[in-house]
This record gives C-alpha cells, structure tokens and sequence, in this order.
C-alpha cells in the first residue's frame, strides 16, 4: 500500500487534523498539497514537512468557492502531475440549540463541509479519469456521521450527508479506478473542540469538566479522547489501499464512542 510518488490533496491542512494528515501521508513518501484558506500557514506547514525530508507544495483554497477550488486542483496538477488522493478535510463548528441557531450560521456549516466535499471532489475526479489511474477520495466525517448530539443540528446534517456523497462517488467512480470513504473519528482534542468546550457548558448549563466527562467521552470504552495520530493513520491507510475492495464504506475511528 505504498503512497511513493503519488500525489495527496489535503483541504484544511494548516492546522490540526488536516495538518497531521498532510504530515503522515508525507511521511509515507506522497507529494502533499496543503490546501488552505490561510495560505501563510499553509506555507509553514509545506516547509516543515520539505525540511522534514518530505515533498509538499501549499495552495490557496476557500472550498466554499468552485473558482478558488478549481485553481487551486489545477494548480496541483501543473506543479505535480496529477492527483491521486483527495482528503475533504476542511471545516468549523457552530453550536447552539435549533431554535437558536441561525440560518446565516447553518448555510456556513453547510456550505464548508458538504459544498467543500462536493466542488473539491468534482475538481479532482476529471483529472483521476483522465489520468486512467484511478485514485481515493477520503472524507472527513465523524461519529456525528451516524450519531447525534444536542447543539449541533448543522454539523449532524453536514456530516451524515458524506456517508452518501462518498457512496455516490464509490458507485460511480469505481468502474474507473477511483475509491471514496469516509473517516468517521470521536472527539479529538484540537483548538475545534476546546472551543466547544465552554460553549457546550455553557448551552447545556454544566461544567466544562462535565462536558468532557459526560458528554464528549461518556460512551468510549476507555474515557480516551480520538488522537489526532488515530485520525491520520487511518486516512493513510486508505490512501494507500490498493483494490476497490474496501469503498464506499466509513470507518469509525472514536475509542469504542459508536461500533458499526
């Protein structure tokens, strides 16, 4: 399952998950374009992992905006060759109760987890079926891809509606060589979730110690949190898997938090 040479798109990838993801799939000896909104980052991160030893190259990307999108996708293919692996990693969170949530704040969510998805996978899928390769679209889901939690109504839609698109592209890609799936962590411990932290205590009338206690950890086996090295390990895995055997499926990655 050697990523040598293969050229590896990761959105979001200046900071935390997507970071470590970008930083593995290096580490397994791919290219790897840090695609961010935060393009100073970006370059960090590309250097860090050039001085490392490793290939990366950063790139400009709003995955809300199919221009941005799209040059960045064909930038990638300019510099590199091609693209083999895409990670739909980039996204936010915005919690409050339903009734209090704004609809300003639900079309953000929205649109920067499954727009993103969608513009990023369209862009890379010609240049797979062009390049008669093939390659793996990763998503980044959660355990919210199958579970739901209070305050979070946007992030709940956005993520169950991965599993499908990553469906949809299995099916249609597969006769070409192309495999989607979807990783599904727990609660990681990033910037992401201290912030939910006091917002959730805070909503739900408990404390922060509470919030990690007895909601975000409560149904792990083992009180863990998700690492980020879980995380990142397991989109390597199946950016390298090698037959069309294992698509259109999600792997929960989250402690025991939910078992398929």
């Amino acid at each position: 399952m050697s990523l040598n040479d293969k050229v590896a798109l990761v959105t979001g990838a200046a900071s935390g998950i997507g970071e470590q993801c970008a930083r593995k799939l290096a580490t397994d000896g791919a290219m790897v374009v840090i695609a961010d909104l935060n393009l100073a980052n970006a370059q960090r991160v590309a250097e860090d992992i050039v001085a490392a030893g490793g290939n990366a190259i950063a790139v400009a990307m709003d995955v809300t905006s199919e221009e941005t999108v799209n040059a960045g996708v064909a930038e990638t293919v300019s510099r590199l060759g091609g693209i083999d692996v895409l990670v739909s990693n980039a996204g936010i969170q915005i919690v409050n109760r339903i009734e209090d949530y704004a609809f300003a704040d639900w079309k953000r969510m929205l649109a920067i987890h499954l727009d993103g998805a969608f513009l990023t996978t369209k862009a890379a899928l010609k240049y797979m079926y062009a390049s008669n390769k093939g390659g793996a679209v990763i998503y980044m889901g959660s355990v919210h891809s199958h579970e739901a939690s209070q305050l979070k109504s946007a992030y709940v839609t956005a993520k169950h509606g991965l599993l499908g698109l990553a469906r949809v592209v299995a099916k249609e890609g597969g006769p070409r060589g192309v495999r989607a799936n979807v990783v599904c962590p727990g609660f990681v411990r990033t910037p992401l979730v201290d912030k939910q932290i006091p917002e959730q205590a805070k909503a739900l009338g408990i404390s922060e110690q509470a919030v990690v206690k007895d909601v975000m950890l409560k149904d792990t086996v083992n009180g863990e949190f998700t690492s980020v090295a879980d995380v990142a390990n397991t989109v390597a895995f199946l950016a390298g898997f090698e037959s069309s055997a294992l698509t259109g499926q999600s792997v929960v990655v989250s402690h025991g938090w939910f078992m398929q």
